[in-house]
């Protein structure tokens, strides 16, 4: 197998992480929201914890793309 197809193959295997991140997002709006509709006196109390948890998520899927990008370009 020849070098820039075995990057290409791990680049790609290395963007699957980015699928999980679609769903970690969707997952933390979407109990966000269910929550703040059923008790809107949390939403003090809950939104930072959930910005934290969208900058978590968001961060596996940026390290994922670094490693996508070092293995295609490096």
């Amino acid at each position: 197998m020849e070098i820039e197809a075995a990057k290409m193959i791990g680049a790609g295997l290395a963007c699957i992480g980015l699928a999980g991140v679609g769903i970690g997002i969707g997952n933390v709006i979407a109990t966000s929201i269910a929550t703040f509709g059923r008790n809107p006196a949390s939403q003090d109390k809950l939104q930072p914890i959930m910005f934290l948890g969208f900058a978590l998520v968001e961060a596996i899927g940026l390290f994922a793309l670094v490693v996508a990008f070092i293995l295609l370009f490096g």
